[in-house]
């Protein structure tokens, strides 16, 4: 092939490929301008809220179809996922303020007009709504006129024993759960049906409830859920949080997972600062390994149940009646670790029994000369013990 037939052909090439690349933009240019005249389009046919006045209708089609790319843009400027409230009697222009205020809406007289024109402002319900800020204005402005379809919230906290949870449930109904339902299912006094996938559950003997195994935790439940759902969830949670390596070191420690929930569960009522957990921990294993009962109070507590006076599942202070009560829970009269938990432990009680500190102590009580609240003093011998609660009476 001669060299000018050659470039010929190059030429040919290069020619066809700059008109292939025009075609294409062409025809991406010709589908953005046939969608945009597609979505201008539908505004106007869509023709607003029935209670606009034509001069409103106007200028809200106007303005909207020169916003039509911000309107299928990110609402707001967060990242992440927000709760967001709307609280009874908020207009449309306050809550729009108050979107934008938690990073939720960077646009608010655009999230304004288009609720006006579709009549959105006036059908937003007060409640809690889970918002990604991610979404558009669309989608925004649709997701605050329903809080029925959104995920409602309850938090158990760490230490409450399963009769507080339903007491919560009663005081703080959420979804539908039912409170009375809630209490007979944790206290198998109903059916679960899915009890036979926790492999924790096995050793769990006829009549004993769920104590100690219902995960404190913020749980997020559909309106639609009941009382069996919320154990499933708070079950699943408890496997999830006691890892591989947590149940291997339960066996270090020597005791069973059961046993394990169990100290926890005393660690969970004894300890208020995370930091003393693990202290704690290493003295109720000093007191079972030199044969001495563990003599810690919330096992009193919960043997003695509920305390009229006080409206408490926690009496206080104990009297020597109390310490003599008879139950096997009783860990003053009983050796040993108590038949099951007393409470339901967070996690770092169960961390702090799964990987406690090694000291020599055996007693400890409130230190009443501490500067921090809640700090307790920790002994060797009882005679180091008996003073410090002498200095503090």
């Amino acid at each position: 092939m001669s060299k000018q037939k050659q470039e010929d052909r190059t030429s040919r090439l290069i020619f066809g490929s700059v008109l292939a690349v025009i075609a294409l933009a062409v025809l991406v240019l010709a589908c953005a301008v046939v969608g945009r005249v597609f979505r201008t389009n539908q505004i106007v046919r869509d023709g607003g809220a029935a209670g606009l006045s034509p001069t409103e209708r106007f200028y809200l089609q106007t303005y909207l179809t020169s916003r039509l790319d911000d309107l299928d843009g990110s609402a707001g400027s967060n990242m992440a996922p927000v709760i967001f409230r709307i609280n009874p009697g908020e207009g449309a222009s306050q809550i729009a303020l108050n979107l934008q205020a938690q990073g939720l809406l960077s646009d608010p007289e655009l999230f304004l007009n288009f609720a006006r024109y579709y009549g959105y402002d006036g059908q937003l319900e007060a409640g809690e709504f889970t918002v990604n800020p991610q979404i558009t204005v669309r989608e925004l402005a649709v997701l605050l006129t329903d809080a029925a379809a959104q995920e409602e919230w309850v938090t158990f906290i760490e230490g409450w024993r399963l009769e507080e949870m339903a007491q919560h449930l009663r005081d703080n109904p959420v979804a539908s759960v039912d409170p009375e339902e809630y209490l007979a299912l944790v206290r198998q006094e109903r059916p679960l049906f899915r009890l036979g996938e926790y492999d924790f559950l096995a050793s769990l003997g006829a009549g004993q409830t769920l104590e100690g195994y219902l995960f404190p935790d913020t749980y997020r439940l559909k309106p639609e859920a009941t009382a069996a759902d919320l154990v499933y969830l708070q079950l699943d949670t408890f496997g999830r949080r006691i890892t591989p390596a947590m149940r291997q070191a339960y066996g270090t420690q020597g005791v069973s997972l059961r046993d394990a929930v169990t100290l926890a569960s005393i660690v969970q009522r004894e300890a208020v600062l995370d930091a003393e957990r693990p202290v704690m921990a290493g003295v109720f294993y000093n007191r079972l390994a030199q044969g001495i009962p563990l003599q810690a109070d919330p096992t009193v507590q919960y043997a003695v149940g509920y305390w009229v006076e006080g409206n408490s599942w926690w009496k206080r202070p104990l009297w020597q009646t109390d310490l003599d009560f008879d139950s096997p829970y009783n860990t003053y009269l009983y050796d040993g670790i108590p038949p099951g938990p007393i409470a339901n432990p967070g996690l770092s009680a169960l961390e702090a029994v799964a990987f406690p500190e090694t000291t020599d102590y055996i007693f400890f009580v409130v230190d009443c000369t501490a500067s921090a609240p809640y700090t307790h003093a920790f002994n060797v011998t009882y005679e180091a013990h008996l003073a410090k609660v002498e200095a503090c009476r």
